[in-house]
């Protein structure tokens, strides 16, 4: 069966895509800079406006604006571009993501503002820096860092915010509401920044599976660990199992 086509209208998406398998698809430097080019030199072909991005190692965030239905052209160039740079550097072969990207519009301003958020801070709740502006590819580092690029000064907060970098550094530092963030977890499925807290967790998901031995019993079990937030590829490394047996029981339970 074909696949259906997207609807695409003008205004804001949220962007996800990530590595396949949960690959690492930017390994050094050159890898994140690399995508940020490809992004800031097709979007005016397209007619797309850059408001916000995260690029973390196995997967990206980006919040843009169409002006027509070109969406699915512009990360087609974006997507296929890399995946040829990435491959022929890394000397390999096959997919390089996961599958079509993800995207879903923005339909109000509390929906933009908390997306803004968490997209910028998606790195602080990784750990991995203590002040947004710290991680080096994300578009706070350019908003309150470094010399804005030509495809940011159209963006929400350099239109908004202008040069009054206070300003900038308080809203993205601000608090996301927690009741539109959910919200946006059910309707969309944002992928969590990996955190180290949640690390241990895994012996925690080996005793939910130790002795069981009936295959119904595993699987129902392997629904609600995922219900509860253990990743597929969590449970398929627990069980030793591969990821898309992972996902068709998940998916046959409904989930």
């Amino acid at each position: 069966m074909p696949r259906k086509p997207r609807i695409e209208i003008a205004g804001y998406y949220h962007i996800v895509n990530r590595g396949v398998e949960q690959r690492v698809i930017f390994k050094e430097a050159k890898d994140y800079k690399k995508f940020e080019e490809l992004l800031c030199s097709y979007a005016p072909s397209y007619g797309v406006t850059i408001h916000n991005y995260c690029l973390m190692s196995n997967h990206y965030h980006l919040l843009i604006e169409i002006e027509d239905g070109n969406l699915s052209k512009f990360m087609r160039q974006i997507n296929m571009n890399y995946s040829i740079y990435f491959n022929k550097k890394n000397r390999r072969s096959g997919h390089l993501w996961q599958g079509r990207f993800k995207s879903w519009y923005v339909t109000d301003t509390a929906y933009l503002y908390t997306l803004i958020l968490y997209i910028e801070q998606n790195p602080l709740k990784a750990k991995m820096v203590k002040k947004v502006e710290e991680y080096p590819y994300s578009t706070a580092h350019y908003f309150l860092e470094k010399k804005l690029p030509q495809c940011l000064k159209n963006s929400y907060i350099a239109q908004n915010y202008k040069d009054d970098k206070e300003a900038i550094e308080a809203f993205l530092n601000s608090a996301i509401n927690s009741s539109v963030l959910q919200q946006l977890k059910r309707g969309a499925s944002l992928i969590e920044a990996p955190n180290i807290d949640k690390r241990p967790k895994e012996e925690d998901l080996k005793a939910i599976f130790e002795n069981i031995t009936d295959i119904k019993e595993r699987n129902s079990k392997i629904v609600e660990a995922y219900k509860d937030g253990y990743s597929q590829h969590m449970i398929a490394k627990v069980l030793g199992i591969s990821q898309p047996a992972i996902f068709g029981v998940i998916k046959r339970g409904g989930v």
